[in-house]
């Protein structure tokens, strides 16, 4: 028979004080990771709606070029889908579908503009209310 050590044949575990370091490590990482993280998400909806003002803006202007001049407010952003009655040179759709912005609102189209009065005023209601002087619009320069 032979003999064994208790010493080397002990089962090897963490400690409660290793545990404790790494706890407090990895907590140290969540508060310097997560604070970062977390504004992401609002940040990429703003990115997201001033990329879908762009593209309208795009459309919008196409649909200028074709019919010289812009929809109505009544038509709003639906005569890029469909033709209206009284456009004659009409080569869309422009858009495929009427966009919604980020949070789900529907984009604010004014023709003509009060911010653009040779143009029309082109806007996000990211919080659900009419605030058009938000950073969300197409007469911004801060875009």
């Amino acid at each position: 028979m032979r003999y064994q050590n208790p010493r080397t044949n002990r089962n090897r575990a963490f400690t409660l004080i290793e545990l404790l370091m790494v706890m407090v490590i990895l907590a140290i990482l969540a508060a310097v990771v997560v604070p970062r993280i977390v504004g992401r998400g609002e940040d990429a909806k703003v990115k997201a709606a001033k990329t879908d003002i762009s593209n309208l803006e795009s459309a919008l202007n196409t649909f200028e070029v074709d019919n010289s001049r812009y929809p109505s407010s009544d038509e709003g952003l639906a005569a890029l889908m469909t033709a209206p009655g009284n456009a004659t040179n009409w080569h869309g759709p422009y858009i495929q579908h009427a966009p919604r912005d980020p949070w789900t609102n529907p984009y604010i189209y004014v023709y003509p503009g009060q911010h653009n009065p040779q143009g029309f005023d082109l806007y996000s209601t990211h919080d659900g209310k009419d605030t058009s002087g938000n950073e969300l619009n197409n007469w911004n320069a801060n875009q």
